[in-house]
């Protein structure tokens, strides 16, 4: 690859111990020799990627604790200083998709928790380490949320609500640093993770469904690391996630009752709680 502006950079990642977020820690690592510092709740998982790096190893570090409790962030950000760690950027991708259900049945802890994962972790770290990253000398700030962020879908009200906190924090950020700062905002849509974890054992005709609508890991870590590369502002990624922006552009809420009335014929048993109360 071509010189890259973040090659050599030291970039913390949330969510670093599994999914998409550990395969940008390690795209960085080994593509652009970037110091990479991974926070994640499991130092379990943790400690066995940096052994999954081999003599690259060296290049990652860990703090392992909850990304939803504000006090963690100052305790890093103190932490950062006191090791005299100066971050160039900071990567906002952890998160959570509670279970598909109607608002009716969800309790006011899953709303909580969602919004604490989703919205405030990234609230709290941007508050932390914000001037610390202004003072690099290639700032930036990436936030990760979702193609709820662009066309909400019945039953998923908290999880939609809390990305598109997030969309709109960022867009607004943005404008208060453009001058000196880049803040992008990625928009994936549904990837092969364990983000449906919390859904419950899916049936194989809901399986083969999502197989054919999600973006294959390693091809959205890619479609970021290029949208990073050239400092884009929104990035849209994913077949579904193309679809939902372009239709809620040209058909607003209308986008929405269209998705949602597929998701029911399809009769997925995720959704079922959704559309069978």
């Amino acid at each position: 690859m071509n010189r890259c502006w973040f090659d050599y950079k030291t970039v913390i990642i949330t969510g670093a111990s599994s999914g998409m977020g550990k395969g940008l820690a390690e795209r960085l690592i080994r593509d652009h020799n970037c110091q990479v510092i991974g926070v994640a709740r499991t130092e379990s998982k943790l400690q066995a990627f940096k052994e999954e790096l081999g003599n690259k190893s060296h290049y990652f570090t860990y703090y392992p604790f909850d990304v939803s409790v504000k006090e963690n962030w100052e305790k890093f950000a103190q932490q950062l200083k006191k090791d005299g760690i100066q971050p160039d950027i900071l990567i906002n991708n952890a998160g959570i998709l509670p279970k598909f259900n109607r608002f009716s049945k969800i309790t006011v802890d899953d709303v909580n928790n969602t919004m604490q994962i989703n919205f405030y972790s990234a609230i709290y770290s941007i508050n932390a380490l914000l001037p610390t990253i202004l003072q690099s000398k290639t700032p930036g700030i990436v936030n990760i949320a979702s193609s709820a962020a662009l066309c909400s879908l019945a039953g998923t009200t908290i999880y939609s609500a809390s990305k598109s906190a997030l969309k709109s924090f960022t867009d607004a950020l943005r404008e208060e640093h453009r001058k000196n700062c880049y803040v992008g905002l990625v928009c994936p849509g549904f990837t092969k993770t364990d983000i449906f974890r919390n859904q419950g054992k899916s049936s194989d005709k809901t399986q083969k469904a999502l197989n054919m609508v999600s973006t294959d890991c390693d091809k959205m870590v890619d479609l970021i690391e290029k949208g990073i590369w050239k400092k884009r502002a929104d990035m849209v990624f994913g077949m579904d996630a193309h679809a939902m922006s372009i239709g809620n552009k040209l058909l607003g809420t209308t986008c929405s009752r269209l998705a949602s009335k597929v998701l029911e014929i399809a009769d997925l048993s995720i959704f079922r709680e959704v559309f069978r109360p």
